[in-house]
C-alpha cells in the first residue's frame, strides 16, 4: 500500500520507493527514519515477496529497499527477477546478514548497494539518497534526450539504443527517418568508433522490412571468399563445396544487407557489388542461372570514398550508386555534450560487470574528458569508462589520475604543467567573468530548450539561482535599452 497516498503534491521523491521485508516492526522503523530525517515520503511497503513484482507493474517505483531473507522466495531470487524485468529500476539491499560473500553477489545480479541492518541511520540514509539521485539523473538524461528528439522525430524510441543529446545528432535521425523506406543504397560515413552499425539497425528498424538485417565486414574479403559470402555456391562449384549454400544476399531477401568498411572491398568484388546495385540480381559460385533479390543494400565506411574514387582507387560508377542517400555521423569531439552522458552510461555499466557501486565523478574529471579529442570516438570512451572503474581503488569519485592515458596522449599534462585547458590566441581579447556566465547560461537554455529546471542541472546550480541570473540579465539589457534611447 502506498503510504501517502492522501499526499501526492507532496510526495518525495517523484518516483516511489519499495520496501520489501517481511517485518511489519523493520517497516515502520525505517519508514519512519527516512521521512523524519530525509524527507523520503513517497513510500510502498510489501511484507510478501510474491507480490513485490506486481507492484512494481502496478506503481511508479524508482527504488527498492530489498531484504534477502524472507518466506516464499528468497531476497536474492526476487532480485535477480527484478534486475531482468526492470533494469532502470535502482535496488539497494538491506539485509539482516552481513556476509561479504553475499554483498558481492548481490552486486554482481545488479544490486546498487548492500547494507546490513545495524548500519548506523545516517549512513543508511545517504546511501538511499544515492540511490535516489541516480534515479533522478537517469530519468532526467532520459527526458533530455527525449526533448532533444521527439520534438523532431516520428520516431525516436527506434534511436534509443544511440545515447545522445545532440542537436548534429537529432538532424542525422530526422534525415534517417526521410530516407529509411527508399529502396535504394544509402552510405554511413564516420570515423572508426561512432556508431555506425548501431545506426544501420535504426534505418532497418524504421524501414518497415520483414525480413533479417544480416550484417558483414567486408574488409580483407578477396575476390573469392566475398563471392561465396554474399553469393553462396553450388553443390561441386569447387574443391570442399560438398553442398549447396545460400549466400549473405539470400538471406537478406526482404530485410537489410549491411556491408561494412566498403571502403576497403577489392576492385574485382566492386564488379560484382555494382551488378547486384543496377540490376538486383547476382550469381551464385558454379551457377549460370542469376538469381534476384529484394534486400536493401546499406554500407558503411570510415574513409573518403569521394576522394579515393577521383584517385582511381574505388569504382566511380559504384560510388555514385552507394551515395544515393547519404548520411555523415559526426565525431564525438564534434558533440561533447554527449561525453558526460556517455561517459557514466559505460562506467555504471562497468559497475555492474565487476559486481561494484556505480561511482561518483569529480569535477576535474568532466573538465579533462572535455578537452580530450576522442580519435576512438565512442568505442574509445566506452573502453576508457570501463578502464577507468576497474583502476579506481578508493572510495571517492573517479578522478583523472584514474584514467588509462600515457603521458603523451593525457591532455590534462598542460594543465598540470601551468597550461590552460582552454586555448585562446594571444592576441585575442579574453571573455570577461560576466560574459562567460551570460554564454554558459545562454547555451544551457539552449540545449535545455528553455526548460529552467534542466538548464540549472546542466550548470550545477540550482533552479531558484538560475532564475536570479536570469533576472539580472533582463534588467541589463533592458538598463542598455534605455540608455541607448
Amino acid at each position: 500500500m502506498n503510504k501517502n497516498a492522501d499526499q501526492t503534491d507532496s510526495r518525495y521523491p517523484e518516483f516511489g520507493i519499495l520496501l520489501v521485508d517481511d517485518e511489519a516492526s523493520y517497516h515502520r522503523s525505517l519508514g519512519l527514519m527516512l521521512e523524519r530525517k530525509g524527507g523520503i515520503n513517497h513510500l510502498y511497503y510489501c511484507q510478501d515477496s510474491r507480490d513485490a513484482m506486481a507492484m512494481l507493474e502496478t506503481y511508479p517505483i524508482g527504488v527498492v529497499l530489498l531484504d534477502l531473507n524472507m518466506p516464499h522466495q528468497s531476497g536474492q531470487s526476487l532480485l535477480r527477477e527484478m534486475s531482468e524485468a526492470f533494469p532502470n529500476v535502482v535496488i539497494v539491499i538491506i539485509s539482516g546478514l552481513n556476509q561479504v560473500e553475499t554483498a558481492v553477489e548481490c552486486l554482481r545480479m545488479g544490486a546498487f548497494d548492500f547494507y546490513v541492518k545495524t548500519t548506523e541511520s545516517t549512513r543508511l540514509l545517504e546511501g538511499i539518497k544515492r540511490a535516489i539521485q541516480l534515479q533522478e539523473i537517469k530519468r532526467e538524461n532520459e527526458e533530455l534526450r527525449h526533448r532533444v528528439l521527439s520534438r523532431r522525430l516520428d520516431s525516436p524510441e527506434v534511436f534509443s539504443d544511440i545515447l545522445t543529446q545532440s542537436r548534429a545528432m537529432a538532424s542525422v535521425f530526422q534525415y534517417l527517418e526521410s530516407v529509411a523506406r527508399s529502396s535504394q543504397p544509402l552510405m554511413i560515413c564516420g570515423e572508426s568508433g561512432t556508431g555506425k552499425e548501431l545506426i544501420a539497425r535504426a534505418v532497418h528498424r524504421l524501414s518497415g522490412r520483414q525480413g533479417k538485417l544480416v550484417t558483414v565486414n567486408v574488409a580483407g574479403l578477396d575476390d573469392h571468399i566475398f563471392n561465396d559470402t554474399l553469393f553462396g555456391h553450388r553443390k561441386g562449384a569447387f574443391t570442399g563445396a560438398d553442398s549447396e549454400r545460400a549466400g549473405l544476399v539470400e538471406e537478406a531477401s526482404g530485410g537489410t544487407l549491411f556491408l561494412d568498411e566498403i571502403g576497403d572491398l577489392p576492385p574485382s568484388a566492386q564488379i560484382k557489388l555494382l551488378r547486384l546495385l543496377q540490376e538486383g540480381e547476382y550469381y551464385p559460385i558454379g551457377s549460370d542461372r542469376p538469381k534476384r533479390t529484394q534486400a536493401r543494400i546499406l554500407v558503411a565506411t570510415h574513409q573518403d570514398l569521394a576522394e579515393r574514387q577521383q584517385a582511381g582507387d574505388f569504382r566511380r560508377d559504384l560510388y555514385y550508386r552507394l551515395c544515393t542517400h547519404q548520411v555523415q555521423i559526426p565525431p564525438l569531439r564534434a558533440r561533447r555534450e554527449d561525453i558526460r552522458l556517455l561517459f557514466t552510461y559505460f562506467a555504471e555499466l562497468a559497475a555492474e560487470d565487476l559486481g561494484r557501486p556505480a561511482p561518483d565523478y569529480s569535477p576535474e574529471l568532466w573538465a579533462v574528458l572535455q578537452n580530450y579529442d576522442f580519435p576512438g570516438n565512442v568505442r574509445e570512451l566506452r573502453a576508457m569508462a570501463f578502464d577507468a572503474v576497474s583502476r579506481h581503488q578508493s572510495n571517492g569519485p573517479l578522478k583523472p589520475s584514474d584514467l588509462p592515458w600515457q603521458q603523451d596522449r593525457d591532455p590534462s599534462v598542460d594543465a598540470g604543467q601551468g597550461g590552460a585547458l582552454v586555448q585562446f590566441p594571444l592576441d585575442a581579447r579574453l571573455p570577461t567573468l560576466s560574459e562567460m556566465d551570460e554564454l554558459l547560461i545562454l547555451e544551457a537554455m539552449h540545449r535545455a530548450d528553455n526548460n529552467q529546471s534542466i538548464a540549472a542541472r546542466i550548470l550545477g546550480i540550482s533552479q531558484p539561482a538560475l532564475s536570479k541570473r536570469l533576472k539580472r540579465q533582463r534588467d541589463g539589457e533592458t538598463r542598455k535599452t534605455s540608455l541607448s534611447d
